[in-house]
């Protein structure tokens, strides 16, 4: 009986609308026609929408890595999880409407109201962390456990800092933000700068290259669309190390920025053939 209930509910989870699925993400279609809607990608940074949605077939395909699938094969990719993770999830109530995303796409959409930060401590956040080889002490060196509320629900999630007090939001089934959005600036007044595109490049760095950050500026992007607006820092640092993702969006970004800054150097080295830091280390 119970392999039956396992079998028609990975049907169920296979037909799950892409759409919808991606929705509660907090994914929306840059573009959508007909037949198709195109978004950004949720797997990887880029700038141009390469994410295909059939709206007849209710599949995906991400042309950037030449992957798709159903909506199961989008939970898992999303999610870094296995299958038997995401069925879990499907029929444990209580732990999806824990960790379900905040749908945030309109400007005049209610805010994320942060009401509690403390150091992390919550078992399913310090499983997530161990999930991405990340130990709770580095974590708790640079990030904070977030409790906040949206609609009238409470939420909670690990959150990096920005510059300007908003805070980047990462638990295992999502990622999002307060506002206002912006990069993440750790300043020792260096004359060496590191850039890195995300909260777990910093803290998977920590691990793999420790001596790399002390007394060393950082600045964690937090999305691509912050590198050019912050670019005009380079010019206050003798060296400035990129630690973009090796990807379509992270070569791209770091061929157009070397011509114009010729104190910059690319580390993506340093983990080729691998995505970024984490994927390394993991």
């Amino acid at each position: 009986m119970k392999k039956k209930y396992s079998f028609v509910t990975c049907e169920r989870a296979r037909n799950l609308s892409i759409v919808k699925t991606l929705a509660r993400f907090g994914h929306f279609p840059n573009r959508t026609t007909e037949k198709e809607a195109w978004f950004l990608s949720p797997l990887r940074s880029e700038t141009q929408a390469s994410f295909k949605v059939s709206l007849i077939l209710n599949k995906w395909h991400d042309h950037g890595v030449g992957k798709g699938g159903n909506g199961l094969d989008l939970i898992v990719a999303l999610n870094k999880c296995s299958v038997k993770q995401v069925l879990e999830l499907l029929n444990d109530k209580g732990d999806l409407f824990s960790f379900q995303q905040p749908i945030l796409n309109k400007e005049n959409s209610p805010k994320i109201e942060v009401y509690e930060v403390k150091p992390i401590q919550h078992q399913a956040l310090i499983q997530y962390l161990d999930s991405r080889k990340i130990s709770i002490k580095t974590a708790n060196l640079y990030c904070n456990e977030i409790w906040y509320g949206f609609k009238g629900r409470n939420y909670f999630a690990m959150g990096l800092r920005n510059h300007l007090n908003g805070w980047e939001l990462r638990n295992k089934f999502f990622k999002n933000s307060s506002s206002p959005k912006a990069y993440t600036y750790l300043k020792t007044h260096s004359d060496r700068l590191i850039i890195l595109e995300g909260m777990f490049d910093l803290l998977s760095m920590a691990i793999l290259f420790p001596n790399e950050l002390i007394n060393i500026d950082v600045i964690v992007l937090n999305s691509l669309s912050f590198l050019k607006p912050v670019s005009y820092l380079f010019k206050n640092y003798n060296e400035v190390d990129r630690y973009l993702d090796n990807d379509t969006a992270g070569i791209k970004y770091s061929k157009e920025l070397i011509q114009d800054y010729k104190n910059l150097r690319d580390k993506s080295c340093l983990f080729e053939g691998y995505k970024d830091l984490n994927e390394q280390l993991i």
